[in-house]
Order: C-alpha cells, then structure tokens, then sequence
C-alpha cells in the first residue's frame, strides 16, 4: 500500500516536471532555480527539471519516428 502511492507520487512528479518542461520549450517560461538560496534544494530542483527535459525529449523523438503522429499546421 505505501509502496504503490510512492510509485504514485513519483509518476506525479515526473509527469509535472515534464509539463513544465513543455511549457519551457514552447514558450520560453521556467522555473527561476537560482532564487533558490539552499544549494541543495537549488540542486533537487534543478535534478527534477532535469527528468522533465529528459523524458519530453523521449516522448518527443518517439513521436517524431512514430506513424501515428504528423507534423501540422497552424491553426
């Protein structure tokens, strides 16, 4: 039971990270790490954005090499 809402929690994280991650990408927007003054919760944020970019960089080139997903137009 506690293992599964760790398992929970971690996905949760991961996911959000990755949403914040996307939000960087498409507009330019991030989280300002260095107003962080504890070095050591400037270097846990800096590692949890650090999953994000890494896993939207995955899914991204799945997507790319995929024939499920094509590149569109604007709107």
């Amino acid at each position: 039971m506690v293992l599964g809402k760790l398992v929970h929690y971690a996905v949760d994280a991961v996911l959000l990270s990755t949403v914040i991650a996307g939000v960087r990408r498409s507009s330019g927007f991030s989280p300002d790490t260095p107003l962080l003054h504890d070095s050591t919760l400037r270097a846990v944020a800096d590692k949890f954005l650090g999953v994000g970019e890494t896993v939207f960089d995955v899914v991204q080139a799945s997507a790319v090499n995929s024939g499920y997903f094509k590149r569109g137009g604007s709107r």
